[in-house]
């Protein structure tokens, strides 16, 4: 493991919905930002289509999930930047002039580090994490190599590594143990999605909120196992940036 990951300086999320950094990398999050490190977010898409209610207000559930979002990354202990790019939930693209965005906004940060979506996880139904995770990776090139997008008029920048989520081999495991609760305090600030990801249907008992938090440690005591870890968040690491 190298010195980087130990206590980076900062961190870009590079995330489809809001939730999914605290769903994916929550816990080492907190445990960064706890030793200084300033995280920032990037959300692609509005969240509109997080509901299971044909009759939801779609406006008003955006500056719900945008609120949320926020209030997360505050638990997260988060010092940094929450961004959105106000993309339609659903209709993402990796396409030139979104990877210019993604790419500005590297300039702009100039991240130690970038944590995305794995886009090559085999058999993913939802095309937004796979256009995210597309676009992480494609953006990093662009903010790199000077003649990528000249008209941002900012200086390149070259991370020194990306840590992949949801990947079927990871080869990198954060140790995240004491972390779990921070992680699911985050996660309980998405309130507007306890029905549809966190299973629980009545957020006045305290047997749901429970249920829910011993669902995350079990979760992070699995992905721990392969790495002779009590609890950890594993990602693909690529250093080769």
């Amino acid at each position: 493991m190298k010195p980087l990951f130990l206590k980076p300086q900062s961190v870009l999320v590079v995330i489809a919905h809001p939730d999914d950094a605290e769903f994916q990398c929550g816990a080492t999050l907190a445990k960064w930002a706890a030793n200084g490190t300033i995280i920032h977010h990037l959300v692609c898409t509005d969240g509109s289509k997080g509901t299971w209610d044909p009759h939801a207000d779609q406006v008003a559930l955006v500056a719900t999930r945008k609120a949320e979002q926020k209030a997360a990354a505050r638990r997260l202990n988060s010092k940094g930047s929450v961004i959105f790019l106000d993309q339609v939930d659903g209709e993402l693209q990796s396409n030139l002039a979104m990877r210019s965005e993604v790419a500005k906004v590297i300039r702009q940060i100039r991240p130690q580090i970038i944590i995305g979506h794995d886009p090559w996880r085999r058999y993913r139904l939802h095309p937004d994490h796979r256009h995210a995770g597309l676009l992480a990776v494609e953006a990093i090139v662009a903010a790199r190599d000077p003649f990528f997008f000249p008209e941002h008029d900012l200086e390149p920048h070259r991370p020194d590594a990306l840590l992949l989520f949801e990947a079927e081999e990871p080869d990198h495991a954060e140790d995240v143990k004491g972390w779990e609760s921070a992680k699911a305090a985050a996660l309980l600030e998405h309130r507007s999605q306890f029905e549809t990801t966190h299973g629980i249907q009545n957020p006045k008992d305290p047997t749901q909120i429970k249920a829910f938090e011993s669902r995350i440690q079990a979760e992070l005591e699995r992905s721990a196992q392969p790495f002779g870890l009590d609890s950890a968040e594993v990602f693909k690491a690529i250093i080769d940036i």
